[in-house]
């Protein structure tokens, strides 16, 4: 039976669902895994997913109107991280059929339907929970190599 980590540390993030804030998000995501000294490819996986999903909210959850994202962030002691990105939106109606690659809610030809692809592909663990009109929360989490001095 595997003991569950020690949480070494933690944030909270609440920012409206702007375009602008996208890149915020992803750099203070970033910013707090550098702490587990993460390669380059790390970091940049986790800017990827984060990224991916603060643009889901932006996007999809909010159509037409402003809401907010709520962020956090934990650092545990076996050096993972786990990263939660929720809103509090429209929600999504079949989270299965959601997380197929090129499926989309938006317009075709603006959207290419990866987003919760990418997350899969950069991050260890990706868990989606959604509820109709109440709003979706993704879970991701990645474990950093750590390098051997």
């Amino acid at each position: 039976m595997k003991l569950k980590a020690e949480i070494k540390n933690h944030f909270r993030l609440t920012i409206p669902a702007r375009s602008q804030n996208e890149a915020f998000a992803r750099t203070v995501a970033s910013s707090f895994a550098s702490q587990l000294d993460p390669t380059v490819e790390e970091i940049n996986d986790i800017k990827a997913a984060v990224s991916e999903a603060v643009t889901n909210c932006i996007v999809h959850a909010y159509r037409n109107t402003l809401g907010l994202i709520y962020i956090t962030a934990r650092i545990y002691g076996d050096s993972r991280i786990d990263i939660v990105i929720k809103d509090r939106g429209c929600g999504i109606k079949d989270v299965k059929k959601a997380m197929q690659p090129t499926y989309t809610t938006g317009d075709v030809a603006e959207r290419a339907g990866l987003g919760f692809s990418v997350m899969e592909a950069f991050m260890d663990k990706l868990t989606v929970r959604s509820k109709l009109l109440a709003g979706t929360a993704v879970y991701m989490s990645k474990e950093i190599n750590q390098k051997s001095i």
